[in-house]
This record gives C-alpha cells, structure tokens and sequence, in this order.
C-alpha cells in the first residue's frame, strides 16, 4: 500500500481511516471482522466501532492495523489527524477566523 499527502485545505470531509480499513483492507483480505479482531488482538465490538467510523485510531490501534497490514502505524494516525482536524476546523470556524495570527520577528544571525 502506498502512501500520500493531503493537500490542504480540503473541500469535503478526508475519509476516516476505519472506512479504509473496512473497504479497502479487510474487504481485500477477505477476512470477517470477528476473524480481524482476533487477529488484532482486540475485541468485536471496539473493530466494529472504527469500522463504522464512530470512534478514532488511537496509536495503540494504529500500531496493530500497522503491522497487521504490514504499512507501519504512521500511515494510520495520519489519516485520523487529517480526519480530526478536519472536523476541528469546521466545529471551529467562526472562533479560529476571530484569532489573528502573531508575527514572529526574524532573527538574522
């Protein structure tokens, strides 16, 4: 599995990282999500909540899906920072464009 970079800013909401991992890992796989979690090592209920997009990859997770997709954990918590921080900055709006940006001085040396 390659990897990318997100552009910024985004028009639409990026993916959250459980639909790749459901549409995209477990469906090539072809694996159950009972036979996933066991060999994730974590329960039914908790895959099935990532998978729904309903809760985050935390690093724990990102470590697991990693190796278990073979691509490292970086990959996986990229996509949920980008995912986070997308809905940050919409929930966010109104008071980030209130905040104004400070101006460093340069230092030459």
């Amino acid at each position: 599995m390659s990897e990318y970079f997100v552009n910024r800013p985004l028009h639409r909401a990026p993916v959250h990282p459980g639909e790749i991992l459901r549409e995209d890992v477990l469906e090539q796989l072809g694996i159950s999500t009972h036979e996933a979690a066991e060999r994730l090592g974590v329960s039914h209920q908790h895959l099935r909540q990532i998978l729904d997009c309903s809760h985050p990859i935390t690093a724990e997770m990102a470590l697991r899906i990693g190796k278990f997709a073979g691509n490292g954990p970086g990959i996986w918590l990229r996509l949920q920072q980008n995912y986070d921080i997308w809905m940050a900055e919409q929930r966010l709006s109104d008071e980030l464009s209130r905040i104004e940006t400070a101006s460093v001085p340069c230092y030459t040396a």
